[in-house]
Parts: C-alpha cells; structure tokens; sequence
C-alpha cells in the first residue's frame, strides 16, 4: 500500500467516526424544546422545536408546522430555508415574529434543559426542554 493511499485511507476512517457536529448532536435527541423567551419578552403564544437527525430542524410555530436545514457546526446555528404549513390562526403575528426570530440567530447554547439561540448582538430566544 503506498503512503497516498494509506493517507486517503486514514482520512475516510477519520470521516466515518466523526459524530454529528451540528446542534442536534449536542442538544438531547429526543427533546422537544418549547420557547418561553424571545428578546427579554416571555413568549405568550405555544412554539416547539426539535432537532431529530443531523441537519434538520422540526417543530410546531403559533399556527404552522414546520421544518429547516441547519447545518452549521455547533455552536454556530443557522436555519436554511423555513417550509411551513400554510394554515391561518390567531397567533399569525407570534408566527411570523418566532420565523423572524429563528432566521436571525447565529448562536446555539445548550446546558441542561435549557436551549438559548443568539446574536452576537445580544438577542436571544430560550428554550426549555418539555418533560
């Protein structure tokens, strides 16, 4: 075996054993995390999200399911592009704020049952695991 191919060998071990870098491997896999705070306000209206393989994003907004790509090695975070249902209700506007807010975080935090997703300028939504 020469030492190129002992090399690429090596490489696609290493690949193979690397663990799920996104924040799905590092939240608890089974959780469903419920935001209680966005921006220093509590979050009146009911949003989940969970995170149920490397690189996706589920949940449910105030009205719509939903889900999205995040790919971004924990603790960056970043939403790719956010498909929801399509249903209309009263919490149209906590929807659109909660979408708003998702798409503008850069930051992953997980400790416990606590998830806070960030800007470096100081916005944050909190997360708390549901039981």
């Amino acid at each position: 075996m020469t030492r190129a191919t002992a090399l690429l060998l090596s490489l696609i071990g290493l690949a193979a054993c690397q663990g799920d870098e996104t924040i799905s491997g590092y939240a608890l896999s089974d959780a469903e995390w419920m935001l209680v705070d966005m921006g220093g306000t509590p979050f009146a209206a009911r949003a989940t999200i969970t995170f149920p393989q490397q690189g996706k994003i589920v949940g449910q907004a105030p009205c719509n399911r939903y889900v999205a790509d995040q790919t971004a090695p924990y603790p960056w975070f970043e939403a790719g592009p956010i498909g929801a249902t399509k249903m209309a209700c009263p919490d149209q506007a906590a929807e659109v704020d909660f979408f708003a807010g998702l798409m503008r975080v850069t930051l992953a935090e997980v400790s416990g049952d606590t998830l806070i997703l960030s800007t470096e300028g100081g916005f944050e939504m909190l997360f708390r695991a549901l039981p």
